[in-house]
């Protein structure tokens, strides 16, 4: 990326803000603070609301929070309503129990390429680590390695790739569509190319498979994947796993799109938005 672009992240939570919290503390700890900061909440309660409003965390980032009537799981939606609140020609998608590592930020620029998106990966946390992280009684960003070999002895981290920072390269770009790894919790993409696959399909209602979509939809476009393992990943802080009523229709919905080659988005970022539910607050 240029001095001259500009770079926004937009953070998914649903009623869990003591883990949003931990990953904006995150976001300040980083080594580029040259972004902006959308959380996008798909209809969190007024006292989870309450807690982001009135933290630090999100004084200190100068946060735009987009909430709107919880209908259910609906991360394509809330996702697109982010990306409108937003001003950056480049967007990180970032999941709101995903902590950033202190140069995050850096490596997506970095990593940032003319039609090409980054696909980032994770690192699971266990339930015990998660809940001290939660509790303040641990800190995870800028740990040096000793302490990231130990929570992998512990059985409290999943690997220990994080800990290597490989070079930006031609080896890191897939050109075929592939769905393994596919992470929207950790995701940067160009806004011109957002807005040329009109950003999620807000048809998928439900967990599962949206961002496969998305991505689906990116390779049609001529958009190629360029994976940012071992350079931007972040700590994945543990929860029970979502219902997964809508997966099999989500994933079938992706199996047709593949040989089809469509681009846009059957229900948009784009569209007519009439009697928009939207709320949108500065805070800070």
């Amino acid at each position: 990326m240029t001095a001259s672009e500009s770079l926004s992240v937009v953070i998914t939570t649903y009623n869990r803000s003591d883990a949003l919290l931990v990953v904006l503390a995150g976001l300040i700890r980083q080594t580029d603070r040259n972004f902006e900061v959308i959380v996008a909440d798909d209809g969190s309660r007024e006292d989870q609301q309450g807690l982001l409003h009135h933290s630090e965390q999100a004084k200190a980032l100068n946060v735009t929070h987009v909430w709107h009537p919880d209908v259910g799981f609906t991360a394509s939606k809330v996702r697109n309503r982010g990306v409108a609140a937003a001003h950056g020609n480049y967007i990180v998608f970032l999941d709101g129990d995903c902590v950033p590592e202190t140069d995050f930020i850096a490596r997506h620029k970095q990593l940032a390429q003319a039609d090409h998106f980054v696909n980032g990966s994770r690192v699971l946390l266990s339930s015990a680590l998660t809940q001290r992280v939660i509790l303040g009684e641990e800190n995870i960003c800028g740990r040096k390695a000793h302490f990231w070999l130990q929570q992998r002895l512990q059985g409290d981290a999943s690997k220990l790739t994080h800990l290597l920072r490989l070079p930006d390269g031609p080896w890191r770009v897939q050109r075929d569509f592939s769905w393994k790894g596919i992470r929207s919790c950790n995701m940067g993409v160009w806004r011109s190319d957002f807005e040329r696959v009109d950003g999620f399909d807000e048809s998928f209602v439900g967990w599962g498979h949206e961002d496969a979509d998305f991505v689906l939809r990116l390779h049609h476009a001529g958009v190629s994947r360029k994976n940012g393992f071992c350079a931007t990943e972040v700590y994945h802080l543990w929860h029970p796993e979502a219902a997964r009523n809508s997966e099999s229709q989500n994933a079938r919905t992706v199996h047709e799109r593949i040989g089809t080659g469509i681009v846009r988005a059957s229900k948009g970022y784009a569209q007519t938005r009439h009697n928009d539910d939207a709320v949108v607050t500065r805070l800070g």
